[in-house]
């Protein structure tokens, strides 16, 4: 049997075909939005191990139905660290059935906050047949989510409105997002979500972001239905320490609903190698100032929104197959719970057999990139730099299991991302590749 490392391009693509779907051009579109309470029960881990034991905020799985000519295309939001394998599925499957569409037609994301459940399935079936395995988050509180979601998606669906109008915008994101891979007289600083509490790091400059927030606006006439929000940072001020929270993206995302009355969707970019950690020192000071910086990128985003007639909607998937790195460790050698689990994952990416999925939606006015795993900002710009006349929004954080989605340089210069990948070199060209082919379609 070949590695499976190895693998050319072709047979990489080739194991699932191209899935293409499209409503036509012609026709109006009609929305539904809905949302369902996703914050974990007492007890239930979030990342990695730790067990809830408060809730400083909810945790909301937020979704939009677009309808056009009798298909339907859905997009769900996670307030979650990460969702994989076949938990990831699961939560698809559930939307897809009651929005009645195939999983591909369903566009699920997870936010990324840490202060979150992080779910891989695929690790949890290894974990399960350990004789001490660790916390792990419970079955029957994933349906009871995935019976929420399939409810409320449900309901919505008696609430269609008719948009005839999309618009998009951008604004820019001040003292927020900076690059955790920084270098300083030559050597690579690791610059973590809290490290604005070390002077040194704190001065160190924001380094590589893309500091545009983009956002996408239906409307019927000029009256916003729904807007979604790209940005790409981690999305977290503290994390692991028992307390769930939607952070300070969820705070400026409802902040913005509360105010202006509109639904609002918010979709974190490629942000593998960016976080807070220039402007974030872990207190609630700054949580409250980072919100604040936020939402008035997103009130200057909406207040630039302009409004052209709703074209066809258009949404293609390329199956994908990354390959995996060679597992270093049995999972039993974790010396603890919560590195048990790492390497539980990194071992079930490696004997995965699923592709992962990439999906671009059309809307004419904007295009959409979703990618899967938590990818480097890198693949962002890359994909943007492709047609910069395009207006495209691109979101990672789509199926958890491959990890890191490093660059090969990256691989090289080592750091955080990369040992945290469960990818082998190689994996960015045969990435890169996949957009371009999905966005010139």
């Amino acid at each position: 049997m070949s590695d499976p490392n190895r693998l050319t391009r072709r047979s990489l693509l080739a194991a699932a075909p191209a899935v293409l779907a499209a409503a036509p051009r012609a026709g109006s579109l009609r929305l539904a939005v809905f949302r369902a309470d996703a914050t974990p029960d007492p007890g239930e881990p979030l990342i990695w191990t730790v067990p809830l034991t408060k809730v400083e905020d909810p945790l909301w799985a937020k979704g939009l139905v677009i309808e056009q000519a009798g298909r339907r295309l859905v997009f769900c939001t996670l307030d979650w660290c990460g969702l994989g394998g076949e938990a990831f599925r699961r939560i698809q499957q559930a939307l897809a059935s009651a929005a009645g569409v195939s999983p591909g037609d369903v566009i699920l994301h997870t936010v990324h906050q840490h202060a979150a459940p992080y779910l891989d399935g695929d690790a949890y079936r290894l974990l399960e047949g350990l004789p001490n395995p660790p916390l792990m988050y419970s079955r029957r509180g994933l349906e009871r989510l995935a019976a929420r979601l399939a409810a409320a998606l449900k309901e919505s669906l008696g609430k269609l409105r008719a948009a005839d109008a999309v618009a998009v915008s951008q604004a820019r994101v001040e003292r927020v997002a900076s690059s955790r891979r920084v270098w300083d007289q030559g050597k690579l600083v690791v610059r973590y979500s809290t490290s604005g509490k070390d002077p040194y790091q704190a001065g160190l400059p924001e380094g590589r972001v893309d500091p545009w927030l983009k956002t996408i606006t239906f409307a019927a006439g000029r009256q916003p239905l729904a807007r979604l929000h790209f940005y790409a940072t981690h999305p977290q001020t503290f994390c692991c320490d028992g307390r769930a929270s939607a952070d300070f993206v969820g705070q400026a995302r409802e902040s913005f609903e509360r105010e202006e009355g509109v639904f609002q969707l918010y979709f974190t970019g490629c942000a593998g190698d960016v976080t807070v950690g220039k402007y974030n020192d872990g207190s609630e000071r700054a949580r409250r100032e980072l919100a604040d910086r936020l939402l008035a990128a997103l009130r200057a985003s909406a207040a630039g929104a302009e409004f052209r007639p709703a074209a066809g909607l258009r949404r293609r998937t390329l199956p994908l197959r990354l390959p995996a790195r060679t597992p270093d460790r049995r999972i039993e050698e974790g010396a603890d719970p919560a590195t048990r689990y790492r390497i539980a994952c990194r071992v079930a990416y490696a004997r995965r057999s699923e592709p992962l999925a990439l999906t671009a939606v059309d809307l004419g006015a904007a295009r959409i990139l979703h990618l899967p795993g938590e990818p480097l900002l890198e693949f962002q710009q890359y994909a943007q730099s492709l047609d910069a006349a395009r207006f495209t929004a691109v979101a990672g954080y789509g199926d958890i299991g491959p990890g890191y989605l490093c660059p090969d340089r990256a691989l090289e210069e080592g750091g955080y991302e990369p040992s945290a990948s469960h990818l082998a070199p190689g994996a960015e060209s045969l990435l890169k590749r996949a957009i371009a082919d999905l966005l010139a379609s």
